[in-house]
This record gives C-alpha cells, structure tokens and sequence, in this order.
C-alpha cells in the first residue's frame, strides 16, 4: 500500500478460523482505518505449502498484516521478505498462542522463555524488508516473573529492532489449561500493560485481552498506544462500524447496513465465480445482527443453508428477509 497508513489506534486480532481473508474483507467494509491481520501462518506453510493459499489477500483490505508462527530466524526472514513483496503492510511474530501444537513447533508464547532467540529472529526479519516486523505476546507464561520477566522480554527483542509489541493482559499457562481456558481463566492484568507504556514511552504498545467495548477502548487509550480486539469484534461485528468516528474521529457516515450487506453479496457472488464456496464466506455474517430483532432466525437459516453444496447468493438474501434491518448506519448496531 502506498502512502501515509493510518496508527494502530484499532486493531482485529489474528484469530484461526475466523480472520481469513473474506472475513477481513468485510471488516473493510465496515471501517477504512483500523488494522487487519491474517490467522497465523506457520513459516513451513508459506515455505513448503501452497503459498497462494496462504497469503493471498484482497487489495481493499490494507493496512493489513501478516502474523507469522515459527522460531528459526532463516526462515522467519526468508518468510518475512515474501510478504513485503506480496504487499502486505507488516509482519508481526506470535509470541502469545498456548496450544500445545504450536508450543511443540516451538512456536508462540513458548518463545517467551527464549527472548535471546525472539530478538535473533526479529533482527532477521528486519533485516530482510523495509516493512515493521512487530511482537504479539502475553504478560508473561506459567511461573515467570511478572512484570520483571515481562519488561526483560520486551526490552531484548526491542534491542533487535522492534518498536511495536502488542500485548496480551493475561499470562499464558502452558500445561493445564486448554487455548480456550487461556483466554477467559488467567487475570487480566491491564496494569501490567500500562506499566510498560510508561516505563518504555518510545515503544508503541497495544493492549489486547478481554475487551468488548469501545468505552473500554477509549479508556485504555488514554494509557496505550492502541487496541486489538478478537473474538468481540467477529460476534458482535457491528461494533467495528463505528471504530472511524469513535476512535479515528472521521466525520463521514458508516454506510447503509443495507449497502454492506449488498457490497458483501457480490463479493461472494465474484469468489463463487472463482471457485469459492459460499460457506467458507457466509459464515462471517452470523454476527451482523447482534441483537436486532429476527437475529436468532437469520442465523439458523444461514447455517443450515450456505454448506449446501449447490449453496449460492440467494441464500444470503433469504436470510436477510427474516431480519428487520433499520435504514440507520450499521454503526448503531455496535456497542459503546
């Protein structure tokens, strides 16, 4: 993407399953200035796999990153200088998954027992592109000291190059606790992550973990740098709509929910046409009702419908009628 990009005053989370690129597409649509960011990518995947599948990405999604999962500085670089050339705006190094998977792979938050090896892989990535390489990380893992270990963490990979760290407010526990666990069970600690702010001002720091309201936004803003949020910006999707004039201070209007929903109809009549299948996309809109009268219908008929093999568009217009959009912006379906 040419031109000036906009700060990572909001961003949505790397998420597997879910932040695919039909799904960043239609975040696109609903906001032009908060930040994508691909599921997590392994490095074998891009280097041994099919790599069009991996990172191909629509031009309407910028800015946008791609987080890589891996651990050996060579191919973290090598991976690293592919994404610039496919055009991607950063690459940020997962630091923070706890699956078991990924922690036998030495990949994620098992990385943060070994900030030595996190800075060598960032100074190679660094040193390959132009584009920032940032860290995605927890407060810490399992006994590791708490802010101490956290601040030791941040200041070894800041010495490599890094000036963006995108924090997690909950410690990871490696052994006991399930993915899914790790992201409810742990504490929230968000003074951890105001700690660092104010202890590392030069650092751009963003705050991510349990939030769900743009209040909340605007209230860890006034000690961070940015915000990312998750799963709540998936679910209740509506609130992404009005992240431009609540975050970004845009003045213009979010567009007609009955524009999104239309520009999102041709988009997956465009990838059907291409050889998609509308489940993979549709499966997206499930949250775009949060609320509104008829959501619990609109959901079942699209889920029962759209993996239908012979599944087209004309499944997302026969859910639409079972809801009662208003003619207001989409932005009043969110949450403040």
């Amino acid at each position: 993407m040419t031109g000036n990009l906009p700060p990572r005053t909001f961003c949505v989370a790397p998420m597997m399953d879910y932040s695919d690129r039909h799904c960043r597409y239609l975040w696109r649509l609903l906001t032009r200035h908060s930040w994508l960011y691909t599921e997590m990518v392994t490095t074998g995947a891009i280097l041994h796999g099919d790599r069009e599948r991996f990172l191909k990405f629509n031009s309407e999604e910028h800015p946008v990153a791609l987080q890589l999962g891996g651990s050996d500085p060579q191919a973290l670089a090598e991976c690293t200088r592919i994404a610039e050339q496919w055009g991607y705006d950063e690459v940020n190094l997962n630091c923070g998954c706890p699956s078991d998977r990924v922690q036998n792979g030495m990949i994620g938050a098992v990385l943060m027992q070994h900030p030595e090896r996190v800075a060598d892989c960032v100074a190679a990535m660094q040193a390959e592109v132009a584009i920032p390489v940032t860290v995605k990380h927890r407060i810490g893992i399992d006994d590791m000291e708490d802010y101490a270990g956290l601040l030791n963490f941040v200041d070894t990979v800041t010495q490599a190059g890094c000036q963006t760290f995108i924090v997690h407010a909950r410690k990871a526990w490696l052994q006991g606790l399930s993915p899914k666990q790790n992201r409810e069970v742990p504490p929230l600690r968000y003074e951890l992550v105001y700690q660092l702010k104010r202890d590392r001002p030069d650092l751009e720091v963003i705050i991510n973990g349990g939030i769900t309201t743009l209040a909340e936004c605007q209230h860890h803003l006034q000690q961070v740098d940015g915000v990312m949020l998750g799963r709540e910006a998936y679910h209740n999707i509506g609130i992404v709509a009005e992240v431009d004039q609540a975050l970004y201070g845009t003045t213009s209007a979010a567009n007609p929910l009955s524009e999104v929903y239309e520009q999102y109809a041709r988009y997956c009549q465009q990838q059907l046409e291409q050889g998609e299948k509308l489940g993979h996309m549709a499966k997206h809109l499930l949250g775009l009702f949060h609320g509104q009268p008829g959501a619990r219908q609109y959901r079942r008929y699209l889920s029962e419908h759209i993996h239908q093999a012979d599944a087209g568009v004309e499944a997302l217009w026969a859910a639409l009628a079972l809801v009662t959009p208003s003619a207001t912006p989409i932005a009043s379906l969110g949450g403040r």
